[in-house]
């Protein structure tokens, strides 16, 4: 009764091999879908789909072929009615906020803070003045205004100009049971960047020796090359902390790929927090006294260095335009990010930004405008495992 969807996944263009399917009826067979189409979903996936880079490709398929099915999934009935009822939460006129804070530049919006600091005594919460929580008050957190300096709690609306607290960083290098074979895989395509240019021809070649004994009317033909050496030296800069928190783990396995991968001569990781400015991080927690002179750090590289940024790019444009545009309240940056995005794009042809963020979004999120003047300088791509596949043959290249 599925011949029908075996045909419409191969036209899909998932390669199910008849094995494949025989295996399946043989699952079905034996009740391991729970005769429900959900655990019919999960079966199909888990014996057809042979890579994760599928998943996306199988779903629209599965959806296109069994969307007129009706099925209702184990929801309690409560649930159903909550969902039904939704709480109407306070809301703000977004013109009339976004009027208020019009002309506000990032001088003045420090004075106000600072004067906020000497008058305020006691708490407030969702006022339009002092410092406190939700409401539409420039300074605190939770808050619905569209630019302001965030002091304490976490950025809920990302909105936030500058933060006036010590931020608490995630380690990327912590343990992690994902899956990291997908980006060793994408790595493995800058080996075309070895050379063979020194040492013995001692290396058996396995495709050119099939091919010489093919042509050789089947009588033994061995092929032998120089092996490959690892030219290729890989800088990694991670923004860490902040709005990058949700895409913890996937740097993660992109820092543990490329620290596992042994197709680099060289491998150097440095952390930012939003835009790199003159210092790096040598850690992801970010503290000042473990960090290094960004020009000191880039000076003491060649050119041919491949450097990959990964970061949302997702900040307020003050960040990368302003002297003093820094996040970070109580640090005065002497030149503008933009300044070292632009040391970068100099000093390395071979320069990609990965962003975790789909690429979708990038034109209408906040932060779109900070984004669409990265884009300007530095070639950006999606951290999926198509984006990362762009990205390398993009490093293989000269801009």
């Amino acid at each position: 009764m599925f011949t029908d969807f075996f045909y419409f996944l191969r036209a899909s263009g998932l390669k199910v091999s008849l094995n494949e399917w025989m295996s399946l009826m043989e699952a079905m067979h034996q009740g391991l879908h729970n005769s429900s189409l959900t655990g019919f979903y999960y079966l199909c996936r888990a014996v057809l789909v042979k890579s994760e880079s599928d998943f996306d490709k199988f779903d629209r398929a599965f959806l296109e072929f069994f969307r007129d099915v009706k099925t209702i999934e184990d929801l309690p009935q409560e649930l159903l009615d909550w969902l039904a009822t939704p709480v109407k939460a306070r809301e703000y006129e977004k013109d009339e906020v976004d009027r208020r804070f019009a002309g506000l530049d990032l001088q003045r919006i420090r004075e106000m803070l600072e004067q906020r600091l000497r008058e305020q005594h006691e708490r407030h919460d969702g006022g339009s003045k002092w410092v406190g929580t939700g409401g539409t008050s420039p300074f605190g957190n939770s808050g619905y205004a569209p630019i302001g300096v965030r002091v304490g709690g976490e950025g809920r609306h990302r909105n936030a100009v500058q933060v006036a607290a010590q931020r608490q960083y995630q380690d990327f290098r912590r343990d992690t049971t994902l899956d990291i074979r997908q980006f060793q895989m994408a790595f493995r395509r800058l080996r075309q960047l070895s050379s063979r240019n020194e040492g013995p021809k001692d290396e058996l070649q396995l495709e050119p020796t099939i091919q010489a004994t093919c042509d050789n009317a089947g009588h033994l033909k061995l092929v032998f090359d120089r092996p490959r050496t690892n030219d290729l030296k890989l800088l990694l800069l991670f923004d860490s902390g902040g709005s990058m928190w949700p895409y913890t783990q996937l740097c993660s396995q992109l820092f543990r790929a490329a620290h596992q991968s042994n197709h680099f001569k060289a491998l150097k990781t440095y952390y930012f927090h939003n835009c790199p400015y003159e210092t790096l991080a040598l850690t992801p927690d970010f503290w000042r006294s473990e960090s290094v002179d960004t020009e000191k750090v880039l000076n003491g590289m060649s050119p041919d260095w491949r450097v990959i940024l990964v970061g949302d790019g997702a900040m307020a444009l003050s960040e990368l335009t302003e002297k003093g545009g820094c996040i970070d309240y109580y640090h005065y940056n002497s030149q503008p990010g933009i300044y070292y995005i632009r040391l970068l794009a100099k000093r390395f042809s071979h320069l990609v930004w990965l962003n975790p963020m789909p690429e979708r979004s990038w034109d209408y999120i906040h932060g779109r405008s900070s984004i669409a003047l990265l884009r300007q300088e530095v070639p950006m791509f999606p951290l999926s495992i198509d984006g990362l596949d762009r990205a390398l043959k993009r490093l293989m290249v000269s801009r």
